[in-house]
């Protein structure tokens, strides 16, 4: 989930208005559709209802378009700048993610503005418009700590209403091992205070295989597709809070999200490929088929959050097709929850260095990917 320089965005989108359509515009899924395949979504029956516990929204980088006069999280996807939790409501959303706080709890900052004046400026907004959301801490471009519970609880009071859903754990830099197994310890101490929240463990993924072309459980041959990061945090899941290997023993209140998204070169080592390049639709399949294969994580603590449009890796595209795909699976296995990041990006310009502010792609439309996703069943 890496930022980039808003220069280069603005660029683009400077581009895609000499091409509005931003691609083929033959091509109704944006990138090129995809055969039959596992999660496909390509039936005549319409998708399944999607489980009752399933969670779908994007993420917000909270410091994109944000109204620095007022802090109140904002979003142009629509096209003026607007408070984001009427937007994304005016347009069918019903759940985000919002990204990222750093620091350490108690005293943490969401791009620079305090924790209390974040939450001060759109508890009372996200609620009044109906909008369910998530608190994510750490990403890429840094790290959450969390020394103490009465820290943690500090953070989560900040932003306690009915509509606080869960938190996020977003484990990609930063953070030692100590540190992780302090999050644990935070984790198992909030789900004693407040049951109702879940906790996700949002860690970056490969999608190894055997170098089929759709993705296929493994089974007991399955790898794990994490970095030291990923095997840390899931250390610290049985360290800490008890896990003992099993399905059956999982943690009901924690789920983990695979950032299925930039996995580099093509090759069966990294990704599902197809045609050359990574499939990302199966490739998200596939790296959640090695989760519950490896590491026994039962499906329905299992999320995916896809990258919409062009990825940080050139030639990786995550289409609507790709949308269907992910959503098909997500229904079939009965999946905690399906993300994208994010939400300043579902809208149009063309294929090149990935943007914060536009998909990379073209060819979807504004809220593109939030309406496939909803119209292939998500809620």
């Amino acid at each position: 989930m890496t930022r980039i320089a808003v220069a280069a965005a603005l660029a683009a989108l400077v581009a895609c208005a000499d091409d509005p359509t931003g691609g083929d515009p033959g091509d109704p899924d944006g990138g090129g559709g995809q055969p039959d395949a596992p999660g496909g979504g390509d039936g005549d029956g319409g998708p399944g209802p999607a489980p009752s516990g399933l969670v779908f929204g994007p993420y917000k980088d909270t410091s994109i378009h944000m109204n620095w006069n007022t802090n109140v999280i904002s979003t142009q996807v629509s096209g003026p700048m607007m408070p984001l939790a009427a937007e994304l409501a005016a347009n069918g959303g019903k759940t985000v993610t919002l990204s990222f706080a750093t620091g350490e709890c108690g005293n943490e900052s969401w791009g620079g503005i305090p924790g209390a004046a974040m939450a001060t400026a759109n508890v009372a907004g996200l609620t009044a418009a109906g909008v369910d959301y998530l608190l994510a801490t750490g990403g890429a471009a840094g790290s959450f700590t969390c020394g103490s519970d009465a820290g943690f609880m500090t953070f989560i009071d900040r932003w306690m209403s009915p509509h606080l859903v869960g938190i996020d754990f977003d484990i990609e830099a930063g953070q030692s091992q100590a540190v992780i197994a302090e999050l644990m310890r935070r984790a198992g101490a909030a789900h004693a205070r407040y049951p109702n929240l879940r906790m996700s463990l949002t860690l970056a993924t490969l999608a190894n295989n055997d170098g089929a072309t759709t993705a296929h459980s493994l089974g007991a041959a399955a790898p794990s597709s994490f970095n030291v990061y990923g095997d840390w945090t899931m250390a610290a899941v049985k360290a800490e809070l008890g896990w003992d290997g099993t399905e059956a023993d999982w943690p009901s209140y924690l789920t983990v999200n695979l950032m299925t998204m930039d996995y580099g070169a093509p090759g069966s080592g990294v990704c599902v490929v197809r045609g050359g390049g990574c499939d990302m639709g199966q490739s998200a399949l596939q790296a959640a088929y090695n989760l519950h294969d490896h590491w026994r994580v039962p499906w329905g603590a299992i999320e995916l959050t896809p990258m919409i449009g062009g990825n940080d890796v050139q030639g990786e595209t995550f289409t609507l097709a790709d949308a269907d795909t992910v959503a098909a699976f997500a229904i079939e296995r009965g999946l905690a929850g399906v993300h994208y990041w994010s939400y300043d990006r579902d809208v149009d310009c063309p294929p090149g260095a990935a943007s914060p502010i536009c998909n990379s792609m073209g060819g979807a439309g504004a809220h593109g990917f939030l309406q496939r996703f909803r119209g292939a069943g998500m809620p």
